[in-house]
């Protein structure tokens, strides 16, 4: 487990795993690997575990949060945020996927209607929202805190 009094490493393996999660979801092809898209939804839940414990581990740490301690908290909420909201797209994505196979199964005709959003649009959404968690792990970008 990494040092509970410095959040960086946590940090940036959360940053490297979403950034990996991110180039996986642009080479997904939803409608032809359902098992890839599962598998894909389990690393985005991951992502929002770690920064869920992450959160945890922080919050419980001090009785009185500093500035930069209360900023911490709050990018860290954003992350887990978006790597939940990406499973959540990801699995929108998995249903559309099995759904519009079940249609084109059950076809009686050469003419299927399919449902929208397509997969693939629900894909470009989750890949979205982990693209915007790197940032939200940089340290450079958190003020110094009055108190230290």
């Amino acid at each position: 487990m990494p040092d509970s009094t410095s959040p960086v490493p946590v940090l940036s393996r959360i940053a490297s795993d979403a950034s990996c999660l991110h180039q996986a979801l642009r080479a997904l092809p939803a409608e032809r690997d359902a098992s890839a898209l599962a598998a894909r939804i389990t690393d985005a839940q991951d992502l929002a575990g770690i920064a869920l414990r992450l959160f945890l581990t922080r919050s419980r740490q001090t009785s009185r949060p500093s500035p930069t301690d209360l900023l911490l908290l709050h990018r860290v909420a954003q992350i887990a945020k978006g790597a939940q909201d990406a499973a959540a797209e990801l699995t929108a994505a998995l249903a559309r996927a099995v759904e519009n196979q079940r249609r084109q199964a059950a076809a009686t005709s050469r003419r299927v209607v399919l449902i929208g959003p397509t997969p693939q649009q629900f894909i470009e959404s989750a890949a979205d929202l982990l693209d915007r968690i790197p940032a939200l792990c940089d340290a450079r970008e958190w003020p110094e805190s009055p108190c230290q």
